[in-house]
C-alpha cells in the first residue's frame, strides 16, 4: 500500500479526536495530504469511552498504512460531569460498518494532554494547529496545566457547536460542544486564533447515494472501509433528518485546513452555556452582531460540498 508523507513545508497539526466513522475518515484525509504534518494523535472520550477511541485511532492509522503516527490516550471523562456517549450513532465499537482486526501498532505511554504540553513546547510558537474533532476535555486541560503554551498556538480548527441548525444530541446543543462545556468555555475564552466547523456547515456536505458509490468505486481496501462506515454511519442521521444523506462532521475540519475556499463563514462572538439545565452546551453565537461582546472565533455557516467530496474522494484514492 503507498503511504503519504508530508512534504517539507507541511503544516504541522495535532489530531484531537474520538473516533468515531467521520473522524475515521478526517483521520484518513489528514493522512493522505502532504499539506499536512500530523505530529501526533490524541484520543478523548466522547462517542465512545477511551478505551475504544483510543483503539479506534491506531486501527484508522493501520487502514492508511500509517502505524508510524504516534496516538496517545488522553482524558478518560470531561472536567464537570458524567461521560455522554453516543453508541446509537456510531454503533458499540465506534467504528461499527466493517469488522476491523484488533491494531498492532503500540498505543503511546505518554498522556495526551502532555503530549500536547511538550509538543507546543518544543515546537516554535506559531507553528501548531490543533484540530479537537470531540469533546475538548484534552485541549482545555493543557490549557490549564500549562497556561504558557496558548500563545504558542498557530490556530484551533474544530468541530462543534450550531448556530441555526442548533442541536443534534439535545434541542439548543451540539454533541462535542454539549459532552464537556466547561471544557469548551475555557477553549472558547483562551483567545488563541479559533476556527469553527459548526453543524451548519456539517450538515451541507451530505454523503449521498453517489457520493458514497464514489468511494466504494476505489476498488480497494481503503474504499470498501470507508464506504462500510458511511453507510452505517448515516443510516442514523438519514432517519433523524429525513435528508438525501448523512452529514459528514469532522473532515471538514481537516479539508479546511487543505483549501479554506472551500468555506465561509463570520468573525463573531461565540460563548458557551454551562450553567442552564435547559440549553447546556448551547455555542450562543452573534451571527447577526447584536451584542457587544467581542468576537472570538471565525464561525462557519457554509461550505460547496461538491468542491468538498471531489477534494475527499481525489485524497482518499491514494491510499
Amino acid at each position: 500500500m503507498p503511504t503519504t508523507h508530508p512534504s517539507d513545508s507541511a503544516r504541522k497539526i495535532i489530531i484531537d479526536t474520538d473516533p468515531g466513522q467521520d473522524d475515521a475518515v478526517a483521520i484518513l484525509l489528514a493522512l493522505a495530504s502532504r499539506e499536512l504534518d500530523v505530529l501526533g494523535i490524541t484520543a478523548v472520550a466522547g462517542n465512545v469511552p477511551i478505551a475504544r477511541t483510543s483503539e479506534n485511532a491506531r486501527k484508522i492509522c493501520e487502514v492508511a498504512g500509517r502505524p508510524d503516527v504516534k496516538v496517545f490516550a488522553g482524558c478518560d471523562r470531561p472536567l464537570a460531569h458524567t461521560l455522554v456517549t453516543a453508541e446509537h450513532v456510531h454503533g458499540k465499537t465506534g467504528l461499527d460498518g466493517i469488522e476491523l482486526p484488533a491494531p498492532t501498532m503500540p498505543l503511546q505511554e505518554q498522556h495526551g494532554v502532555d503530549f500536547i504540553i511538550d509538543t507546543l513546547r518544543a515546537q516554535p510558537a506559531g507553528t501548531v494547529t490543533l484540530c479537537p474533532m470531540g469533546p475538548l476535555t484534552n485541549i482545555a486541560t493543557a490549557f490549564t496545566k500549562a497556561p504558557d503554551i496558548i500563545e504558542r498556538v498557530q490556530e484551533i480548527v474544530l468541530m462543534g457547536g450550531a448556530y441555526f441548525e442548533v442541536g443534534n444530541i439535545t434541542p439548543a446543543a451540539e454533541f462535542n460542544i454539549y459532552v464537556d462545556p466547561e471544557a469548551a468555555d475555557i477553549v472558547f475564552k483562551s483567545g488563541v486564533n479559533l476556527t469553527v466547523m459548526p453543524l451548519d456547515v456539517t450538515h451541507k456536505v451530505l454523503v449521498t447515494k453517489p457520493r458514497l458509490e464514489a468511494f466504494m468505486a476505489f476498488g480497494n481496501h481503503v474504499g470498501d472501509v470507508v464506504a462500510g462506515w458511511l453507510d452505517f454511519f448515516e443510516r442514523f442521521d438519514i432517519e433523524k433528518y429525513g435528508s438525501a444523506g448523512g452529514p459528514l462532521h469532522d473532515p471538514t475540519v481537516i479539508a479546511y485546513l487543505i483549501a479554506p475556499q472551500i468555506f465561509s463563514g463570520r468573525f463573531i462572538n461565540v460563548e458557551i452555556e454551562t450553567g442552564s439545565e435547559l440549553t447546556r452546551g448551547m455555542t450562543v453565537a452573534d451571527w447577526w452582531g447584536v451584542t457587544d461582546r467581542a468576537p472570538n472565533a471565525m464561525f462557519m455557516g457554509d461550505a460547496d460540498a461538491d468542491a468538498f467530496f471531489t477534494l475527499l474522494t481525489a485524497r482518499l484514492a491514494t491510499l
